[in-house]
């Protein structure tokens, strides 16, 4: 059976309010929001949470090749905080965490919302949905590699002679990484969230005992440094904001974590912890350039004295290996979502806990990032080299989400659009800069994520292209199913005893595989149930609206089952919830009847032909329908049927 984009349920609402992970229908409330709270230090923030390793370091490399001068420094400073500030704090976590879908964030959840908003398929829309997914995968690929590769480079400022180890050791660690991925996200955040709590805590303490050294320094809370860095030096300070960028990574995943711990704990997090301990240490670093300039060369481990370095050294390389994983959930949720929305094919979703349905596994996605970021790794060799490959999907992610954010604002929350474009400017004005910085780096390794996001963007909307035209086939091959259903009360097949549910994509038409079986095994069924599994455009569907069930006459029926995008279908289990709407079945007296296409190459060529081949090609990777929807294996039966595209 294809898969397909289906209409929204009837009646549920894309727009109510932001509810919580923690408190709403869908999540059982077995966890406290201090727990989640310390869980989203560990996964969310653990990406961001290393940017002072090196953020600081890189931005003021270009600007000290001629001697640093104190407005410098602190005209750097306060761009690194004023980027956390519009960024982070204003566009993320204080405006887009709002924008949630029934919980789930990340860039799909905003092309969903925005597409709700607009009231009608939008290809410009589902082009920026698409883009925006592409390069946020782009960005789980590399993120891992060089933040792994940096922490065990880091291995060598106490250990010389550890630098021949490097490359097997960081193979080793994300093989290590990505093999816990099938713990779930809350066993692992339950460990990584003390030590990057601790990690947290040590920058601050840090940064704010040189601070007390330099307190000057403070003036980089003010903008007009800023601003004036930027305008004396105009072609450099263009350079310097591709490094800049390096403060506010990871905060795409921290949206598309959303549902993995709610919006409540990621806010307390920010703003309690994480937000002051990265402006304290900035500072801190800022503070000790200006008393020795030679510090430059890594301020962040000059921040303390030589013999608290090896213990810094390990944490720091914990907090780096911690740090891939917030990209990581985010991509599991981020699949997730495409293949309910058809933008993938159906791929094997474990879920890793009863309480929360955000925390996933997808085995398949896990193999594909591990077999690209070792890629990396043995590619650049380097995290100095991997650097250069950094930044262009980050920023175009970012990018993506400002424009995804106007539409769903001025559409969706009723905000006038002058009012929208005029509260995004900020954002769009940073974001462009930092996208056009990093553009610069294109030729020195940037192409390898665009490349990678390409081929992504490319696969989505192939596979979104042939369910289309799928389903377009099956509206022309349709047969009406009221008029066949009055039909077979008097027709000469053979009726066996028991139930066949037949599935389908369209309710009001005859199953190919019904017909099919009349076709050949000339029986049928004694009571037929014509079932059709829908993806809403709404995250989780409440266990009231799951079952819809219809009589059509003494032999027919039909039955909808109606899922959300962020849930996996659990079509048995649905079948139980069904009773309550009147279906009468017994498991073991039922055969559950699947349509199987085989879809073949048609005349078409150019970019079409490409299209239809990586279609068809996805087709054949496609997790087995049974397995998908969590059908009794011994009870299904597959007919197939051929399909040119």
């Amino acid at each position: 059976m294809p898969q397909s984009v289906l209409a929204p349920i009837t009646g549920a609402s894309a727009h109510a309010a932001p509810r919580d992970v923690v408190s709403d229908g869908h999540h059982e409330p077995s966890r406290s929001l201090a727990t989640l709270t310390l869980g989203a230090i560990g996964v969310v923030y653990g990406d961001i949470g290393t940017s002072p390793l090196y953020a600081l370091r890189e931005v003021l490399r270009p600007v000290a090749q001629d001697g640093l001068v104190r407005s410098e420094v602190i005209g750097v400073i306060s761009l690194l905080i004023w980027a956390l500030i519009i960024i982070v704090t204003v566009k993320y976590v204080l405006i887009l965490l709002r924008a949630d879908n029934q919980g789930e964030g990340g860039i799909l959840a905003l092309y969903t919302l925005a597409r709700l908003a607009i009231g009608r398929r939008s290809i410009s829309v589902l082009v920026l949905g698409i883009l925006g997914a592409a390069l946020f995968f782009g960005d789980a690929v590399i993120t891992p590699a060089i933040s792994v590769l940096s922490a065990v480079e880091e291995i060598g400022l106490v250990a010389p002679h550890f630098q021949s180890f490097v490359l097997p050791v960081t193979i080793g660690i994300l093989i290590a990484l990505f093999g816990i991925q099938s713990y779930g996200t809350g066993a692992i955040a339950f460990a990584f969230g003390p030590i990057t709590v601790v990690w947290f805590l040590t920058m601050g303490i840090t940064g704010a005992l040189q601070l007390a050294a330099e307190p000057g320094v403070l003036a980089a809370f003010d903008p007009r440094f800023a601003i004036s860095f930027l305008i004396e030096h105009r072609l450099l300070a263009f350079v310097v904001l591709g490094a800049i960028f390096l403060a506010v990574t990871g905060a795409e995943a921290l949206y598309a974590d959303l549902g993995h711990f709610g919006r409540r704990p990621i806010m307390l997090a920010w703003f309690a912890l994480v937000f002051p301990a990265l402006v304290l240490n900035y500072l801190g670093q800022g503070a000790l350039v200006l008393r020795d300039p030679s510090a430059l060369a890594n301020p962040f481990f000059h921040l303390v004295p030589p013999a608290l370095l090896p213990a810094l050294v390990a944490l720091a390389t914990a907090a780096t290996v911690i740090a891939a994983q917030a990209v990581i959930t985010g991509a599991f949720s981020m699949a997730r979502a495409a293949i309910q929305l058809g933008l993938l094919p159906r791929l094997t979703i474990r879920h890793t806990s009863e309480s929360q349905s955000g925390q996933i596994y997808l085995p398949a996605v896990n193999a594909l990032l591990l077999i690209g970021v070792l890629s990396f790794v043995f590619g650049f060799g380097t995290s100095e080299a991997l650097a250069s490959a950094y930044g262009i999907a980050v920023t175009g992610a970012m990018l993506v989400d400002t424009v995804l954010a106007v539409v769903f604002a001025s559409r969706g929350w009723r905000i006038p659009l002058f009012v929208s474009i005029l509260v995004a400017v900020p954002f769009l004005v940073l974001e462009t800069a930092f996208f056009g910085s990093n553009l610069l780096k294109i030729f020195d390794g940037g192409y390898v994520p665009v490349l990678i996001a390409s081929g992504l963007g490319l696969v989505m909307a192939s596979w979104w292209r042939g369910t289309q035209l799928s389903l377009a086939l099956s509206q022309k091959q349709k047969v009406d199913l009221e008029s066949f259903a009055t039909s077979m009360l008097t027709s000469s097949a053979q009726v066996v005893p028991g139930v066949a549910m037949f599935f389908t994509s369209n309710a009001s038409s005859v199953p190919p595989a019904l017909l099919h079986n009349l076709k050949h095994n000339r029986v049928m069924h004694a009571r037929n149930i014509i079932v059709t599994v829908e993806t809403a455009r709404v995250p989780h569907v409440g266990d009231e609206e799951r079952a819809e069930y219809q009589e059509i006459n003494e032999r027919f029926a039909r039955l909808r089952l109606r899922f959300g995008f962020m849930e996996t279908p659990n079509v048995t289990r649905a079948l139980g919830q069904a009773r309550r709407e009147g279906l009468k079945f017994v498991v073991m007296e039922t055969s559950f009847f699947l349509g199987r296409r085989k879809v073949v190459l048609g005349a078409r060529a150019g970019v079409l032909r490409l299209l239809d081949r990586i279609y068809i090609a996805l087709t054949r990777v496609a997790a087995d329908p049974s397995d998908f929807y969590r059908l009794p294996r011994d009870r299904v039966v597959e007919l197939g049927a051929r399909m040119t595209v």
